[in-house]
């Protein structure tokens, strides 16, 4: 048996829609397809405004854009995360400081935030690792007795709720991936949300190269102008057509990638019990949206040689991150901190194989090969 890492899920609507799209007249970015996924994630989640982005890489650039981040300014986030979280930031002159993760899962110590604040700081970027919130309730009480921006990488995140809020709806800013390895996917693209209503109109600006064409298209003004910074980050109508397929099918789809992990989640609990690894402890306050499902061991040669042990077995199976302290851009910027929890993860993290098609019988040939390296 052969298990990739990921399979994406692609329906054949998913043509007839690029199809339709094609003879509109137009596949540029804001067209028909666009504004009907933003009408589905308005009225889905009760988000203030979305934009669809290219990436969820161009989201987090304006988002980093709307907090008018400048040289000099400091943006508190995790090292255990994507480098797109940084750079967004990085471009724009600020100086990243990286704060650890918890102990018991690699989100953001909000404790650690705290310590870090300075003068200086200007943001707080949070990421919900794996789609499982962070303490939301704890920064953005940090964020306002400070008055910092916050911004959630919700890139895992989508359909994943705090406490009955949708995560993205929470912090200044939310940002979403739909890379072909997450929940609903276009192959490359990203949503940014805009919580803040104040920015609404100078998000629609940034989106369109730093012009008001959005209001022009609204009939709000009778020509468009360049009116502030910006860059083309509103994605083809065409990869929006493709997301638009799986918006039709999202209930069917989180309902199937839930039950993959919750279907490993109770066949690893032999593995938990005998020591040989740990599940993602999920908070209270905190649900599953099935975006990926990790295991925690050891060390990172168990780790190393568990990954090879599952490819010998026709398992793909993957780490996760690089801890973007100590990588080579980073290391000489990095203040010397160590950060103990990120390392910890980053050594011991394990991705099992996880997309919609995955079969009971898949996951349990998995979990058996998982079981046969350790009694070995």
């Amino acid at each position: 048996m052969r298990i990739p890492f990921n399979k994406p899920f692609i329906p054949w609507l998913a043509f007839r829609h690029l199809i339709i799209g094609a003879h509109s007249g137009t596949i540029a970015g804001n067209g028909r397809y666009t504004k009907k996924c933003h009408a589905f994630f308005e009225k889905r989640f009760g988000f203030t405004k979305a934009l669809m982005t290219t990436s969820c890489s161009d989201a987090l650039e304006m988002s980093a854009l709307l907090c008018r981040i400048e040289p000099g300014d400091e943006v508190i986030m995790p090292s255990f995360t994507f480098m797109s979280t940084a750079n967004a930031f990085l471009i724009r002159g600020a100086k990243v400081v990286f704060a650890d993760t918890l102990p018991e899962f690699p989100n953001i110590d909000p404790a650690e935030i705290e310590k870090l604040v300075t003068p200086m700081t200007k943001a707080i970027v949070v990421v919900h690792y794996s789609g499982v919130a962070c303490d939301m309730d704890r920064i953005m009480d940090i964020a306002q007795r400070n008055g910092l921006f916050v911004v959630e990488d919700a890139a895992h995140a989508i359909d994943s709720w705090y406490k009955g809020k949708p995560l993205g709806s929470i912090g200044h800013y939310g940002t979403f991936s739909f890379h072909e390895t997450k929940n609903i996917i276009s192959g490359e693209g990203g949503l940014l949300i805009v919580n803040d209503r104040e920015s609404v109109k100078r998000a629609e600006i940034i989106w369109e190269k730093g012009t008001n064409r959005a209001a022009f298209y609204r009939g709000e003004v009778d020509k468009y102008s360049w009116v502030d910074i910006g860059s083309s980050y509103l994605p083809s109508d065409a990869v929006a057509a493709f997301l638009y397929t799986q918006l039709l099918r999202f209930d069917r789809i989180q309902a199937r990638r839930k039950k993959v992990w919750r279907n490993y989640y109770a066949l690893l609990k032999p593995l938990e019990v005998t020591g040989f690894l740990k599940r993602p402890v999920i908070p209270d306050f905190a649900t599953v949206n099935g975006n990926l499902f990790f295991i925690t061991v050891k060390s990172a040669e168990v780790r190393d040689n568990l990954i090879a042990f599952l490819k010998t077995k026709g398992i793909i199976a993957l780490f996760h991150y690089l801890p973007l302290h100590s990588s080579p851009y980073f290391i000489e910027k990095h203040d010397s901190r160590a950060l103990p929890n990120t390392q910890r993860f980053s050594d011991c993290i394990v991705r099992l194989p996880f997309y919609n098609s995955l079969t009971g019988r898949e996951a349990r040939y998995v979990v058996s090969s998982v079981r046969q390296f350790f009694n070995q």
